[in-house]
């Protein structure tokens, strides 16, 4: 530590120092959550999910703690892929994937439906590709594959977004109608995202002759029973409010 004629700064082991306590503090938490397993209505629930799932489910746990106050929700937006390594490594017991993962260290199992979206600003008219060329897509880390799956059912033949201006790009699931709502682009989403946007008025759903819905992986690590949290948190009418359609 160093000290200077008005305060005091910490040298770089110092530093150091302070955030593997912070770390260790951390880990000790996580682990006494995790050793109460046997307890349903007491520990962690933890899940990691795609942003627009997560939407509709975190409220929901959070009604479910407030139901079992001695119950922590624990809930992370993420890609697929961070998904997977994220339940692969411990770091969540409880994982959403919209690709079914093929990995014999986890359990998979369908969970819900999710219609998927194209989302235009309001007014704009939107009938063939030459219109999706001239708004452009509003990416985002799920935006290449949900677009890919919507756009060849919609118009077959095209090709694909490397035929598209890519006019933005945000990773905050919040956000991404943010510059459609304002004329500069145009967007895939899951329909849960678009329901939670603030201002509907200023954006469109294009219809479409052929719906298309992503499916939804539960998945966690196959090697261990999960805990009684997490069967309290999976039952049914812990979500039977959301609009997402359970298979």
């Amino acid at each position: 530590m160093l000290r200077r004629p008005r305060n005091l700064e910490l040298t770089p082991a110092g530093r150091a120092l302070l955030d593997y306590c912070r770390e260790v503090g951390a880990a000790e938490e996580h682990l006494r959550h995790r050793l109460s397993a046997a307890d349903e209505k007491r520990g962690e629930i933890s899940l990691i999910s795609p942003g627009s799932i997560g939407l509709t489910l975190y409220p929901r746990l959070l009604a479910l703690q407030e139901k079992h106050p001695g119950l922590s929700i624990r809930h992370r937006f993420a890609p697929t892929q961070e998904v997977v390594e994220a339940v692969l490594s411990s770091r969540f017991e409880l994982g959403l994937v919209t690709i079914r993962p093929d990995d014999p260290r986890l359990a998979v199992e369908k969970f819900a439906e999710e219609p998927l979206e194209l989302i235009a600003p309001a007014g704009e008219r939107v009938e063939n590709w030459e219109d999706l060329q001239r708004l452009g897509f509003i990416d985002h880390p799920d935006g290449e594959a949900m677009a890919t799956r919507l756009l060849r059912a919609r118009f077959p033949g095209n090709p694909g977004l490397h035929g598209l201006r890519r006019s933005g790009f945000t990773n905050q699931i919040a956000l991404i109608l943010e510059p459609v709502s304002r004329g500069l682009g145009f967007t895939v989403l899951p329909q849960h995202a678009r329901e939670s946007f603030a201002q509907p008025e200023k954006i469109q759903v294009v219809p479409g002759k052929r719906e298309v819905c992503d499916t939804l992986w539960l998945i966690h690590r196959a090697e261990w029973p999960l805990s009684r949290r997490a069967r309290l948190m999976l039952d049914r009418r812990t979500f039977n409010r959301t609009h997402t359609r359970h298979v």
